[in-house]
């Protein structure tokens, strides 16, 4: 072969190469693909593991852990540009005594590289009043206050030596809509524009998600189980909501 010919043939190759490399990373318009979200839940850096670890608090407050559930709902995804999408119906119920609820999957999300996700961490005021529901917000799944006409947000129960309640237990009931003592609290993400994540037709990417329980009680104000052992809605709930909404939800990594 000659010498021009085999540099022809090396330069075509090289577009070759680097057309399929576009097409590989082309958005292709008006479709939909898929991802998951892992939540991975931890004390401290600590795995969490119901009834049966000890854990200390901020006020070095020995306490272990029973139930540990909370709602994510309203996803929301947002691109370099600014646009955005509210992804519909979008409950979700993940429960430490059920590993398959710590993954979740939302199907038929706009393809594109996303940049941003938010969510809210309980449920939104028009659902709390919408009467009877399915799925995640079932009321039969614990998390839903009938003589109270609205949902528990975040659930945590468990016990403290310091605890003054019966039995040494810790109830942490946080919910509530209505101003002063509305519960509902926003988290949001900011993701590497260089690895963002990216949804296309044909892939699955997975977001990790660590979420710290200790959390609920740091933040803004450190909880003393000796004096801050129960509540279920109120000012109490509005301090511990305050807590979890500054750090207990932090992004890990992605894979796409």
């Amino acid at each position: 072969m000659k010498k021009s010919h085999y540099l022809i043939a090396i330069f075509c190759s090289i577009i070759f190469i680097s057309s399929c490399k576009k097409n590989e990373d082309a958005i292709a318009t008006d479709t939909k693909g898929q991802f998951s979200i892992e939540f991975e839940h931890q004390v401290n850096g600590t795995a969490l593991a119901l009834n049966t670890t000890t854990y200390k608090n901020a006020k070095n407050e020995d306490f272990k852990i029973s139930v540990f559930k909370y709602y994510v709902s309203n996803i929301k995804l947002s691109k370099a540009d600014g646009t955005s999408v509210l992804l519909p119906e979008s409950y979700f119920l993940i429960d430490e005594s059920k590993s398959d609820s710590k993954l979740i999957t939302l199907q038929d999300v706009p393809t594109g590289d996303y940049t941003k996700i938010e969510y809210t961490i309980g449920v939104d005021y028009a659902r709390n009043f919408a009467g009877a529901q399915t799925g995640a917000l079932d009321p039969i799944n614990g998390m839903f206050w009938t003589w109270n006409s609205g949902y528990i947000f975040v659930k945590i129960e468990g016990s403290s030596p310091l605890s003054t309640a019966v039995d040494h237990a810790l109830t942490f009931h946080i919910g509530g809509v209505t101003d002063p003592n509305n519960t509902i609290r926003k988290f949001s993400a900011d993701i590497n524009t260089a690895n963002p994540l990216r949804v296309r037709a044909d892939s699955k990417p997975k977001m990790h998600f660590i979420v710290n329980a200790a959390n609920l009680f740091t933040g803004t104000t450190d909880v003393s189980f000796a004096t801050t052992n129960f509540t279920m809605g109120g000012d109490k709930s509005v301090i511990v909501a305050d807590n979890y909404a500054k750090g207990m939800f932090r992004l890990d990594h992605i894979h796409n």
